[in-house]
């Protein structure tokens, strides 16, 4: 008997239709990654599993009394703890009663290189069942023998891990790209055959005219001979036209689901070579508690500066040192743009208006724009449908809520641009595009990231490397 089923199960959420229709089985034993644009509702489906969120449609079955342990996607962020504490403390949590089911919901997010590595030895040695929503192609196809692909409202299962999965779409695809192009080499040689008959009929025509003109005595037209030419001709152009119909038909059949990919950008505010960043021997941390002293750091304008080291390390925290938040406490010297001069994606999206919805968070950074303006603006951020727009901020998928984030320092393009842990709950698709706008962002850029690949593709000029309790130093 299978450790869970689902039937039929549709979810409305927010407005807006995540997926219909699913019909799928957990072994027990199974190690499945769930794959998908964000937006596509990995998340809820999570939680439907977990049972802490039900089917608009369709029913769960549960069998065994099952021991469910699960991570959510985004973490409380009251706590003091950084980013990756809080992920290995909610995972311990999960892990705490012994598990039967462990669903884990992009469990990479904020972890340095030795974390991700603990916990690919955890999940390799984890006895349980698994379900796992990520954008690690390292971990999917290190810990996933099965892929669960949400993708426009279906779900698509299949055996085998990440890899695999890729190598079936590309097969699968070029047999597409075959078998359209097979499609519409006969959908172009029906209209040459029915541009060639109708050019047929007409030049019969025009000489049984002329040879009626060129005659000495009247014709006897034949109605029946008439009636049969006609209909010859006729049936053969129908022939024709419904070739065309069915291979018409065939092809719409064939083509391949639209990619809906970003467009936005982000333009730079008036481009300067003056320091924006000037601190000086200086302490940060809270309640008078250091996380990091002997702070030198120096940022001027299009320069691209790295802030790197391990979990609670005080990356984040110097990120809002200069950012001026009183919560932090800071000694020392510090020149610091102003507030609205810095553009801030922090990686628990506590910028973000909770209680309003897409359009309204917009609307607050640029109040001048009308509806017009910023409906365009969120339509290259892939908010585009009614619903999109409507939606409230809480409501929505960590990737969603990065994409918002960007959307809103992109309409106020600032001086220096503050980015903590950009990549994470991004799909890979987005990820793309967002590090190729970084790429090319004139501006100052501060980085912290643990992806070391985006940090190298971005450009980077110098790095300021934290290590908590010691001096932090720059290069």
């Amino acid at each position: 008997m299978a450790m869970i089923e689902l039937h039929g199960i549709s979810l409305n959420h927010a407005g807006k239709q995540c997926f219909s229709g699913i019909d799928a089985r957990i072994e027990w034993g199974q190690r499945i990654a769930i794959i998908g644009d964000n937006g596509s509702g990995k998340s809820s489906l999570l939680r439907l599993l977990q049972g802490s969120l039900a089917p608009s449609e369709g029913r769960i079955e549960r069998h065994g009394g099952l021991r469910i342990g699960h991570l959510a996607q985004v973490l409380d962020n009251a706590s003091s703890l950084s980013g990756g504490q809080r992920v290995n403390q909610a995972l311990s949590q999960a892990l705490a009663p012994g598990p039967d089911l462990l669903l884990l919901d992009e469990p990479t997010n904020h972890l340095d290189s030795h974390n991700r590595r603990s916990l690919s030895r955890m999940l390799e040695h984890f006895p349980g069942t698994l379900v796992l929503v990520t954008h690690d192609i390292t971990l999917m196809n290190q810990a996933c023998d099965t892929l669960w692909h949400l993708h426009h409202g279906r779900l698509e299962v299949f055996n085998g891990n990440y890899a695999d999965y890729m190598a079936a779409r590309d097969l699968q695809r070029a047999q597409l790209d075959k078998r359209i192009s097979a499609v519409r080499q006969a959908r172009d040689s029906t209209h040459d055959a029915l541009m060639q008959e109708q050019a047929r009929a007409a030049s019969a025509r025009k000489r049984g005219a002329k040879a009626i003109e060129n005659r000495k005595w009247a014709t006897i037209r034949s109605p029946t001979k008439l009636g049969r030419g006609s209909t010859t001709a006729g049936r053969k152009q129908a022939q024709i036209l419904q070739a065309q119909r069915d291979l018409g038909a065939q092809l719409a059949e064939l083509r391949p689901e639209p990619v809906i990919v970003p467009h936005f950008q982000l333009p730079g505010a008036q481009q300067s070579s003056r320091v924006l960043i000037q601190v000086r021997d200086a302490s940060i941390g809270h309640d008078q508690t250091p996380v990091l002293s002997g702070i030198d750091l120096q940022l001027a304008g299009g320069e691209r500066l790295a802030v790197t080291g391990a979990n609670g390390s005080g990356k984040s925290t110097l990120a809002r040192a200069l950012l001026g938040d009183p919560a932090v406490w800071r000694q020392g010297d510090w020149l610091t743009p102003a507030p609205e001069d810095i553009g801030y994606l922090d990686q628990h999206y506590a910028t973000l208006p909770a209680d309003l919805s897409v359009l309204q968070a917009l609307a607050r950074q640029v109040p001048e724009w009308t509806l017009a303006q910023l409906r365009a603006h969120l339509a290259d951020f892939l908010f585009r449908q009614a619903e999109a727009v409507q939606a409230p901020v809480q409501a929505l998928s960590g990737g969603e809520k990065a994409r918002l984030t960007l959307a809103c320092i992109a309409a106020r393009p600032p001086q220096l641009l503050i980015l903590d842990e950009p990549t994470n709950n991004l799909d890979l698709r987005t990820r793309n595009h967002v590090l190729e706008v970084l790429a090319h962002y004139p501006n100052a850029l501060l980085v912290i990231s643990h992806d070391q690949g985006f940090l190298d593709a971005l450009g980077i000029t110098r790095s300021f490397h934290c290590a908590r309790g010691h001096s932090a130093s720059g290069q």
